[in-house]
This record gives structure tokens, C-alpha cells and sequence, in this order.
């Protein structure tokens, strides 16, 4: 079958992973939205969310759980290359506690159910809960999960990576509870999204956990004729009973699997939620260099502030990473995110009075404050590559054209070669610049906020627009919407000529000084997809980058 737009509202899969409840929407969504809502009389499950996303040592953890049983077997351990059991609950007591019908926005208010202090047991790192049927057989995957992180002391910093993990985009796809940026419930917004989110509710199923082989968002292969798009990850999800955007975005899509590489590669990592770079500035005090992996959509103008003066001082920046699009906001409290997205001119209801916190795009003149100027590389010049009908049979590697840059030390790779196509690393979304050919290498315009000094390494191209036979258009999931979008906020001219022409994309790996600091962008979501499949060049590219930066340190 193809994309889930397309099946029956209200199909149930024979497999008891499906949710105890799932709802489909309304309207136009009626076919597209499927969203988990807690349902007493449901099969057995079990939910949580915590007080904060991060703890220090010496803090309480408060944890609220509800589930469709009275007790739970649960179990908090570190996650990582050697994961280690720090608590477990035997036999805690649980019950149901009903979910708001707003819950997506307002949170879920349940009361609290456990508690634990952040003790010498709980080293630095990212922690997994998992909520089990008491005596359950051995291999019976937990009812339910939830992640949080603790972070490091300033004396225990040095020589570590700090890992700092998408959780504004993962709010913004998580739809638990009704609706998410994307699509829902909410009876007021276009195709049921919510502009604005809470952190005090659980995250959607599969944010957290995936089994094995869980599909990822770009096919695997090209196809080899004309053929509609057939979204695999969405397909597998609602079979499965898993959020429909689980593969765009979460720990065990993207972060976990860095953690993964990275530890059993040597290198010490660190792990604290993005909206730390807001809520406490100084958690990257201390660190000689900053990782971002996968997909990272979603900051706010604090957050950035917080990395540029960072690199500013010194720090190194790594960022293998793509899709750097939209503005946040956080509320003062730090449990609401707003993001009007493709509508913050008319709906936003501060973007009149102050225009530069409009929840849009980075790029949008009114903003100011383009994208590049923090990781050199901007969405509004990517997007697409092997998803949807976007260029799926495009190459899925970077062409090399500064074979000479010192990320690509000991590849190997010449002028004109291309790496990682064979692990699909240029696929889902991308990052690029306005750029010319000089002398057949890729040069910056400096009409996007690149930084001057700032070398194209690598590069492929992507578009944002579908295309394909006319009999497959009724399978698009996105047609020229984005490039339509493009057109009219860096041109203010949404004809067929200005969308054509912001159709065309690119995404890049780029690197740049910044004051008496250094970035590099691998810009793609999928890079980490090159070391689970243990693509050489990738590998190589990637240990190349933090060690210069970490030596730098």
C-alpha cells in the first residue's frame, strides 16, 4: 500500500501494540491522523512524564504515571554502550489518571507518582524508564517509556562531548495526546496542529523506543521506474501502532544512535536536553565541543544566543544535522512551546509587536536572523532528498569538491569523488546556501548570512518540490507547498517562475571560524545513518571532526 493518507479511517492491525485508543481526526485530516489517547478500558499500558527534562546531582526526579493497571514493575537505567540499571520499583502502585482533552497544549496535569534524588549512582548521560506488567515473561516488551538526562558538574566536563538533543523538534512532532505542530484535534488550526505544545505530557510512541529495524524515513533503494511514493515508516507505523512521525524525529531514530557509535568508539559523551540552552545558559560551560545530530528543526533566538556566544569564546561546534528551519518560544516556566510556523505573519499574535520573535522562519526578513550565521547553512536553501516524490533517484552521497579540508584527512577522497551514497546519508532533509561555481568549486553568495571564510566541502542537490508522472500526483504528501512557501518569504512572489525557481535546493558540508571558535555542518538528517551501517568514509570523516576539536579543547 502506499502513504497512510490514503487507508480506511478506524482500521485497527491485528497486533497488540496498537494503542489502547487512537483517534482519527476530522475534515481533511480525517484519513492522515491517527494520535494516542489514553483509554481506561483499553489493552494494558502504561504512560510518564517528568517534572523537568534534566536533573542535577543533588535534585529531585518527580515522575507522573498513569496506566490501565494497578502496578507496575519499573526500571530507570542509564542508557549507552553499557547501559546500567540505577532503580527499579517493584510492584509500584499505578492507576489510571484521565488525560485532558487538551492535553497537547495545556498538559496533562496528573499528580505525582514516584520519586527518586539524583544521587553518586546517576552519572551524566540520557536515562530510560521503562514501565513493565509485574512478572512479566522474560523478552515482553515494557508497556511504555520515558527519557531524561542528568548533567555533568563543571569539574567533570573536560574531554567530553556534549550531545545536546533535539527535544524542541521532538515536541514539535510529538502528537500524544491530540496534536502536534503538524497535524491533530485542535479544532481551530489547519489539519487539526497545535501552535502551541507542552512538555508535561508523555512523548508519543516510539520517541523514546523502537524495536529493531524500525523503518527510517527514506527508502532504501531508487526506484527503478516511475512509481508512486511509498512512505515505509508511516506504513509501518500505523500498522504497528506507533506515532506516525516517529521515524522524523526522537532518541532512538537519531541521538541514541550517535551515543551508540560514539561511546564504543572512545570518546566520553555528555547528554542534556536543547532547551538547557535556554532554561540554564551555562550547561555548556566547560566543554570543548558541542554535538548536534539528525533532524533539529525547532530554536529559539536564546538558544541560538547561547551557541554563538559559545563559539564565539572558542568552542568548537559539530553538527552533523539538518532541517535548521523554524523559531520557538518558550514560556517562562520552560513547559510551552509555540511555533506558528507557515502562518506566524497572520496568526502569530506577537509578530506585530515584535517581529524578530515571530515563530516562523529563520529566513524571513522580518526575523532577521538568518540561519547561517550559526551553523552556516539554512533549510529555506535545502530541503528534500529521496523522500516523497523528491528526487528519488537522486544520488544519496556528497560530492567532493575541497578534497583538501581537513575533515577529509585519511579518506582518501579527490575532487568529484561522493561519499556515504551506499548508507543513504543524503536523504530525508538537507541544508544548503545561495552559492556559485568559480573555477568548478562551490562558493558562497554571502546573500543568505553565510559567514565570510566559509568553505563548501562537500555537496549534493535536493528540491522542494514534487515531481514524477501525472498519475502519481494524488499521492503527493507535500506537492510545491514548501516551495511556494520559499518563494513568498525571500521574495514576496509566489508565481510559477519564483516557485520553480526555490524549488531547486542543495545541502552541504560546510565549515567556518567563528571569532575564536570553529563550526562544521554535515548538513543532513541522515548522516548518523553512515555510522550505523559503518559506511568507512562517514566514520572517518566523523572522528576526524571531534578529534581536532576536542584536542583543541
Amino acid at each position: 500500500m502506499t502513504s497512510e493518507e490514503n487507508r480506511t479511517q478506524g482500521v485497527r492491525p491485528a497486533s497488540g501494540a496498537w494503542p489502547p485508543r487512537s483517534i482519527s481526526g476530522s475534515g481533511a485530516a480525517s484519513k492522515s491522523t491517527w494520535v494516542e489517547i489514553p483509554d481506561p478500558a483499553g489493552t494494558a499500558a502504561a504512560w510518564c512524564y517528568s517534572d523537568k527534562r534534566s536533573y542535577e546531582a543533588g535534585e529531585t526526579i518527580r515522575l507522573f504515571i498513569s496506566s490501565t493497571l494497578s502496578q507496575l514493575d519499573i526500571t530507570l537505567r542509564k542508557d549507552g554502550a553499557k547501559p546500567r540499571v540505577v532503580h527499579k520499583w517493584d510492584k509500584a502502585n499505578s492507576e489510571f489518571q484521565p488525560t485532558p482533552r487538551d492535553a497537547y497544549q495545556s498538559g496533562c496535569s496528573w499528580k505525582e507518582t514516584l520519586a527518586i534524588t539524583v544521587s553518586g549512582d546517576f552519572e551524566p548521560g540520557a536515562y530510560i524508564l521503562e514501565m513493565h506488567r509485574v512478572d512479566a515473561s522474560q523478552g515482553e516488551p515494557p508497556l511504555g517509556h520515558h527519557i531524561l538526562f542528568v548533567k555533568a558538574g563543571k569539574a567533570a566536563r573536560e574531554n567530553a562531548v556534549l550531545l545536546v538533543v533535539s527535544t524542541c523538534t521532538w515536541t514539535a512532532y510529538n502528537d500524544w495526546g491530540g496534536a502536534s505542530h503538524y497535524r491533530g484535534l485542535h479544532p481551530d488550526y489547519p489539519q487539526g496542529a497545535s501552535p502551541v505544545l507542552s512538555s508535561e505530557r508523555p512523548w508519543a510512541r516510539g520517541q523514546v523506543w523502537l524495536p529493531p529495524n524500525a523503518p527510517r524515513n527514506a527508502a532504501k533503494s531508487r526506484p527503478r521506474s516511475p512509481q508512486p511514493p511509498n512512505q515505509d515508516s508511516k506504513n509501518w507505523a500505523f500498522a504497528n501502532g506507533f506515532s506516525r512521525y516517529y521515524a522524523s524525529t526522537g532518541w532512538p531514530t537519531y541521538e541514541r544512535p550517535f551515543l551508540l557509535w560514539a561511546e564504543q568508539a572512545g570518546y566520553r559523551v555528555h547528554v542534556i536536553p536543547q532547551d538547557d540552552l535556554e532554561i540554564d545558559p551555562d550547561c555548556v560551560e566547560g566543554y570543548a565541543c558541542l554535538a548536534f545530530i539528525g533532524h533539529d528543526e525547532y530554536w529559539s533566538t536564546p538558544m541560538r544566543k547561547t551557541v554563538d556566544a559559545y563559539t564565539e569564546r572558542g568552542g568548537k561546534v559539530a553538527r552533523f544535522a539538518a532541517n535548521f528551519m523554524w523559531q520557538i518560544r518558550l514560556d517562562a516556566a520552560g513547559t510551552q512551546q509555540t511555533c506558528y510556523k507557515y502562518l506566524a505573519r497572520e496568526r502569530d499574535p506577537d509578530a506585530a509587536a515584535n517581529p524578530a520573535l515571530m515563530t516562523g522562519a529563520w529566513e524571513d526578513p522580518r526575523v532577521g536572523y538568518p540561519g547561517a550565521v550559526t551553523f552556516g547553512v539554512n533549510a529555506l536553501r535545502g530541503i528534500y532528498a529521496g523522500i516523497y516524490s523528491m528526487a528519488p533517484r537522486a544520488a544519496r552521497g556528497f560530492n567532493v569538491f575541497r578534497h583538501k579540508h581537513w575533515s577529509l584527512a585519511r579518506t582518501g577522497l579527490g575532487y568529484a569523488d561522493m561519499f556515504g551514497d551506499e548508507a543513504n546519508i543524503f536523504s530525508f532533509e538537507v541544508d544548503g546556501l545561495d552559492y556559485e561555481f568559480v573555477d568548478g568549486l562551490p562558493v558562497p553568495k554571502g546573500t543568505d548570512g553565510a559567514p565570510a571564510g566559509l568553505d563548501i566541502i562537500a555537496m549534493n542537490w535536493a528540491t522542494k518540490s514534487e515531481y514524477g508522472l501525472a498519475e502519481h500526483s494524488y499521492y503527493h504528501a507535500l506537492a510545491d507547498a514548501d516551495a511556494r512557501f520559499v518563494a513568498t518569504v525571500l521574495d514576496g512572489d509566489d508565481s510559477p517562475a519564483a516557485i520553480e525557481r526555490h524549488s531547486r535546493g542543495s545541502g552541504m558540508v560546510v565549515a567556518f571560524e567563528k571569532g575564536r571558535g570553529e563550526v562544521f555542518c554535515a548538513g543532513t538528517c541522515e548522516w548518523v545513518n553512515g555510522l550505523i551501517e559503518n559506511d568507512f568514509y562517514v566514520d572517518r570523516i566523523t572522528r576526524n571532526v571531534l578529534d581536532r576539536f576536542l584536542a583543541a579543547g
